[in-house]
């Protein structure tokens, strides 16, 4: 029985996978058989079918998938408009049945979807079967928020007697739901939560590589029973993404994804005759802080997990270490010793931590910065191409650079981690925070004042203290809210916490005087 398999949370490191494991070790090989040369078909994507294969192995076949044409986006678009008639106007408690078939559906798909995931991304298994954990408890946490905040409506105050005021929240109508591809089940649930469970209509395009998962996952809704044309998927890659973002009946837009594309997208709707929300998650530059004061063992073992989990292709990865002079060589000297027992390989394997790089773009990426590193600075750890495997497999990489750089600055998406040398944790976060992202950091100190001071002056939305499961990584909904500063996110406000789903919602007042 499933329900008797041990849950991944992210935090939860140290617990028994081994019946998980011995599960996966039949589940992964079923699917398998049953993908490959499958060819798939919806009805808003009618144009030319292609074949994807998995990062794992180029010969390993995930199916062939049609392209959504121009026709097609406009017709999911027009199909949702309908929906949005309906669903608009559904009350709070239809939106909460809704949320727990929906949850049910998850529950019941969830393997299924994590072991897409694992072959689509190349994601270990237990990184797959985590987020497909997490997507489950997006459905615990965002309708016990929406329920417990009465759909987020408020009695206001009588300015006069008989007079009586309310505020209430009321859906856009139809949102454009773009979803990147190192996350397709959790960050496509918890967008689509976000749009669904307040009211909104959708019309959802998955990762041009993750079309499989997304298609599952349209499957769960189908099962969850929204009315007809609520829910509307489109297939393809920039181009429809385009597409759909940029045409005037989209009400709004929640996507993730890079900076430049969610920058885009708001100098698009900045041409509108009114501007239509958007709301981005944009990436992230990530750095982990070690004082001379840290648990070296702990900093070691939380950084290399942030920096090499999914391969550092996590907006929230940590990227670069700022380590105090004083423990510098000793840091990496137990940073060497934890990565050295880290497997790179196939993440069909239970025993792997690091798959393959995502596609040849990402591998060209990594070959470069580690190139621009041996040119500026001195290769620590790893790096190197591991030619036994079929895709793109690579040794994580730790380099030292003596000053900032592109590395230290610029969001790279890889197992590639800087190490900088720093006198004092107020020189390291001036650095550290020198950057145009602002999502997560870390510090590992067992000085309560240090800790207190990196709470009080790190710019970003989601601090961690003494993490070993993750310097900077492993957010959970309801646990820690996901909230990119500066270019990462807009409005503050941020996914798997309080505020996220009032933003998929307008305010608008009624005052009544009885007559």
């Amino acid at each position: 029985m499933t329900d008797t398999l041990p849950r991944v949370t992210y935090s939860n490191i140290g617990a028994d996978f081994s019946p998980l494991h011995a599960f996966l070790d039949r589940e992964i090989p079923a699917f398998q058989a049953g993908m490959s040369g499958k060819t798939w078909a919806t009805p808003f994507a009618t144009g030319p079918v292609a074949a994807v294969a998995s990062p794992i192995d180029p010969a390993l076949d995930l199916g062939r998938f049609p392209v959504s044409t121009e026709a097609d986006v406009k017709a999911a678009i027009a199909s949702a408009r309908k929906g949005a008639a309906v669903w608009n106007k559904a009350s709070l408690d239809e939106r909460l049945a809704f949320a727990a078939r929906w949850r049910a559906a998850l529950d019941e798909a969830k393997y299924r979807l994590g072991i897409a995931a694992l072959f689509e991304v190349g994601k270990s298994r237990i990184e797959a079967i985590g987020e497909a954990d997490e997507a489950v408890d997006m459905l615990d946490y965002y309708p016990g928020e929406l329920k417990a905040n009465a759909g987020y409506r408020r009695e206001m105050i009588e300015m006069v007697p008989g007079e009586t005021a309310v505020s209430v929240q009321r859906p856009y109508g139809v949102f454009a739901v773009v979803a990147p591809f190192n996350f397709p089940v959790a960050l496509s649930v918890g967008m689509l939560c976000g749009a669904l469970l307040t009211g909104n209509a959708v019309v959802y395009k998955p990762s041009p590589e993750c079309q499989l998962t997304g298609l599952l996952l349209a499957e769960t809704l189908r099962k969850a029973g929204l009315p007809e044309g609520v829910f509307n998927i489109v297939l393809g890659g920039a181009a429809v993404g385009e597409a759909l973002t940029t045409d005037p009946g989209i009400d709004g837009v929640v996507f993730t994804g890079s900076h430049k594309t969610g920058m885009s997208i708001f100098r698009h709707m900045a041409t509108r005759p009114w501007m239509r929300p958007v709301i981005a998650e944009m990436g992230g530059k990530n750095p982990a802080y070690v004082t001379k004061h840290a648990d070296i063992e702990r900093a070691a073992a939380g950084v290399a997990r942030s920096a090499y989990g999914l391969q550092g292709q996590k907006c929230s990865a940590c990227s670069v270490v700022y380590v105090d002079n004083a423990v510098k060589e000793r840091f990496v000297e137990a940073f060497r010793a934890f990565v050295a027992k880290l497997q790179v390989g196939d993440p069909r394997d239970g025993a792997t931590f690091m798959g393959p790089l995502y596609n040849d773009a990402a591998a060209a990426r990594f070959i470069a910065a580690m190139a621009e590193a041996r040119a500026g600075g001195r290769v620590l750890l790893g790096g190197e191409r591991i030619a036994d495997l079929p895709g793109n497999y690579f040794a994580p990489a730790l380099v030292e650079m003596d000053g900032p750089s592109r590395l230290t600055r610029e969001e790279l998406f890889m197992p590639f981690l800087v190490l900088r040398g720093v006198d004092g944790l107020e020189a390291a976060l001036a650095e550290g925070n020198d950057v145009s992202y602002g999502l997560s950091a870390g510090i590992f100190s067992q000085d309560q004042g240090e800790i207190s001071h990196f709470l009080a002056h790190a710019e970003a939305g989601v601090l961690y203290a003494n993490r070993a499961s993750g310097a900077t990584t492993g957010a959970w909904p309801g646990g820690q809210p996901f909230c990119g500063w500066k270019g990462t996110g807009v409005g503050g406000k941020g996914g798997l916490g309080t505020w996220y789903l009032p933003q998929f919602m307008h305010e608008q007042s009624h005052t009544i005087m009885t007559v």
